[in-house]
């Protein structure tokens, strides 16, 4: 009996290693694992091939991408001297310009200055695109190609107020050409690649993402940037950031003093649209309707009776202005112009100014809760470009006004129809002073209702919850502007 019970198990256990090795055995020769198994080796093979070489799109652009090197002559101060300057002993005594008026007026030294920077060919034929403040002031400027070869360029356009210049180098064969994409195809996210000449080392190549677009950073009327975390440096200027297809989608222009990882580019779209008049003209001219716009904000919006949180709010209309003509008003809410749609006062600008002169725009505006629309035949832009404005107030708000008398408006050279209260003192730390009103500004409306005197100053502020916002209309320097003023 023991002897079958022994042969028994001898043979099941012979029988189960057979299977366990059938099993393996199929395990390991399965072409088609579990879908979960399968995810993971997908992964570990994306993570064990690292991210894709940038090297085919840096070979293909680096020909077409050239350094560039200025000099420019800059005046210093004059004559030096042990009483002349800061070191003076005896200032003290007889001032910090006592001895300048004798020793420091003399001829002002000359010396040269050199600076590096960037920029990429656009036609066979030599012209580069570049940034402005790489070559606006140079009294000379050298370009070397990727082959070492050095030339001479000259300046055929330049446009301050987006920091893009083209220059040209006259050569004899033909020149490699970088290509350019589509900025309005980038997406936050995708990757781009610098290559510029930062710090003077040549071709040097940074990779990062696009970290934002349309970034508004106060460098001037028409910002539009990408920002990037591409490593972008002083040199890198006026190079492209390239996508990955190698086609240039912005020129390098802008870095945050301190920062790390934040580097912004001009959009190649907006270059574009404005080569042909910088080879034809020098110089890039702009739309323009003769408004003042600002953002609308709730405050405003309710003390205008506007429902809507987008648009372009008219603070001021010009004399003899397009829009004038047109009989746009102060207080409209401008929310579409050609058909495209005005989100906010720094989209308007934009689109007025890429629109033909000459041409009719037709905009559509909210006036007193209703829409409609008015054709505008685009003017100009005069170099003498409009300053940005801001506000005003009195007693709880800190401000202290006064009647506007013919002295007064003499002194200010106010226009005889010019009605409202002077503005003589604003307290320091006050919400007046908060709200930016200054001594001189003109306070002409206050909650929609008219202000001619200080008894209807006094009597509208009665009426307004300066908690809710008082809207006041202010004039300043010859144009007016809407200002809120909130504790």
């Amino acid at each position: 009996m023991k002897n079958k019970r022994l042969i028994v198990t001898v043979c099941i256990l012979i029988i189960a290693a057979f299977g366990f090795a059938y099993v393996r055995a199929q395990v390991g020769t399965d072409k088609r694992p579990a879908p979960e198994v399968a995810q993971n080796v997908r992964n570990v093979s994306a993570m064990s091939n690292g991210l894709p070489s940038f090297a085919g799109l840096v070979n293909q652009a680096k020909p077409s991408i050239v350094n560039i090197s200025t000099t420019a002559v800059i005046k210093g101060p004059g004559v030096q001297g042990p009483f002349v300057g800061p070191n003076n002993p005896f200032k003290d005594f007889f001032g910090d310009d006592f001895f300048d008026k004798f020793f420091g007026n003399g001829p002002r030294r000359e010396y040269k200055q050199r600076s590096l920077g960037s920029g990429f060919i656009i036609d066979r034929e030599g012209y580069i695109l570049t940034n402005n403040h790489v070559v606006e002031k140079a009294s000379t400027i050298k370009v070397k190609l990727s082959d070492e070869k050095e030339y001479d360029a000259k300046i055929i356009g330049r446009d301050p107020k987006t920091d893009i210049a083209l220059i040209k180098i006259d050569v004899r064969q033909s020149l490699p050409v970088a290509v350019l994409g589509n900025s309005e195809a980038l997406q936050v996210g995708d990757w781009v690649v610098a290559i510029g000449n930062p710090f003077g080392l040549e071709h040097t190549v940074t990779a990062g993402i696009v970290s934002a677009k349309g970034r508004i950073i106060g460098a001037g009327p028409y910002d539009e940037f990408i920002q990037t975390d591409a490593s972008i440096n002083p040199g890198n200027s006026g190079g492209p950031l390239l996508n990955l297809k190698g086609e240039v989608v912005g020129i390098n222009t802008a870095i945050v003093s301190g920062g790390q990882g934040i580097g912004f580019a001009i959009p190649i779209n907006v270059a574009r649209d404005m080569l042909t008049q910088l080879k034809t003209k020098g110089k890039v001219a702009r739309g323009w309707l003769g408004i003042v716009i600002q953002r609308i904000t709730p405050e405003i919006a309710k003390s205008l009776g506007i429902t809507e949180s987008e648009g372009a709010l008219v603070a001021d209309v010009m004399e003899n202005s397009p829009a004038e003509k047109a009989g746009i008003k102060r207080g409209d809410l401008i929310v579409s112009y050609n058909g495209k749609k005005v989100k906010d006062n720094d989209t308007l600008p934009r689109l007025v100014a890429a629109t033909e002169i000459g041409k009719t725009a037709k905009i559509v505006l909210i006036r007193n809760k209703k829409q409609m629309e008015v054709n505008v035949v685009v003017g100009e832009l005069q170099d003498e470009a409009l300053k940005a404005k801001k506000s005003e107030i009195e007693k709880d708000i800190g401000l202290v006004v006064q009647d506007i008398t013919p002295e007064i408006a003499k002194h200010l050279n106010l226009k005889k129809d010019v009605r409202g209260v002077i503005v003589t003192d604003v307290l320091p730390g006050s919400p007046a002073q908060d709200a930016d009103i200054r001594s001189g500004d003109v306070i002409r409306e206050i909650g929609r209702r008219p202000v001619r005197s200080v008894v209807e100053f006094k009597s509208a502020l009665k009426n307004s919850s300066i908690k809710e916002g008082i809207v006041m209309l202010i004039q300043r320097d010859n144009s007016t502007f809407y200002a809120v003023i909130r504790q």
